[in-house]
């Protein structure tokens, strides 16, 4: 059948399109994807039978996503070292050693990863980095 002689243009301009004062087509809906009255006349429904219809499921990332990056900066960094030539951050709990600041004294640094400017820092100063992939900024 044509789409433009289905009931429902038919209707049209009719305040019940045909179903009656009252509203038959009232219990369920026209969307497929969820369900009529959960909320309100159906709630009694949802209590009894289904208590898991409302609520979360799904995706929970994964917690290598989640990782904290534990940074100091060489301003810090000046600060700890008093007379240590040699030190080891990742005893300290840093992750990371970032460029901010200047540093005067030839420091021996162990550190899993370090910005660029930190490195060229702590190598003009004279001292070096240990086990560590240079990362940009």
């Amino acid at each position: 059948m044509p789409h433009k002689l289905r009931k429902i243009r038919k209707t049209r301009g009719s305040r019940t399109q045909g179903y009656g004062r009252v509203g038959q087509h009232r219990d369920s809906g026209s969307k497929g994807y969820r369900k009529v009255g959960r909320h309100k006349h159906l709630w009694s429904y949802v209590v009894t039978h289904e208590p898991d219809y409302f609520g979360k499921s799904g995706f929970v990332s994964p917690k290598s996503l989640h990782t904290r990056v534990n940074t100091i900066n060489l301003r810090k960094l000046e600060e700890l070292t008093q007379t240590n030539q040699k030190i080891d951050l990742t005893t300290l709990g840093y992750t990371k050693l970032l460029g901010s600041g200047k540093i005067s004294k030839a420091l021996i640094v162990q550190v899993p990863s370090c910005s660029k400017s930190a490195a060229e820092k702590i190598k003009k100063a004279g001292g070096e980095i240990v086990g560590s992939p240079i990362s940009g900024e």
